[in-house]
């Protein structure tokens, strides 16, 4: 059985403009202007989609940001590192929902 990731479907994102071409036109538009520069640089934007790739396990995502960090001059200590932020940020956000299970135990066993 084929894999659903397919990493021929990365270069052909743009095939999702076909048939809404003013969306399409408007989200890149919009994520453009994200990734320019700002009070974060390039890379450092980079750095974090990187991360946030791995917290939503967008492997087409993980494929692009660790191009673009290694091309923008982040290295794979700093990507790895990244990696690490989200994974112990998801770890921490299953945690914290651990509270919303003990205030119903808390509940039921009264």
């Amino acid at each position: 059985m084929a894999a659903y990731y397919d990493d021929g479907d990365l270069p052909r994102f743009a095939e999702m403009g076909a048939d809404a071409p003013a969306l399409w036109e408007k989200f890149n538009a919009w994520y453009g202007a994200v990734f320019q520069a700002g009070a974060l640089s390039e890379r450092e934007k980079s750095l974090i989609a990187l991360a946030v790739a791995h917290a939503v396990q967008c492997p087409y995502c993980i494929d692009a940001y660790t191009q673009d960090c290694l091309e923008k001059g982040s290295n794979l200590e700093q990507m790895t590192e990244a990696a690490h932020v989200a994974a112990a940020i998801k770890g921490g956000a299953a945690l914290v929902h651990g509270l919303q299970m003990r205030k119903i135990a808390a509940k039921i066993s009264m």
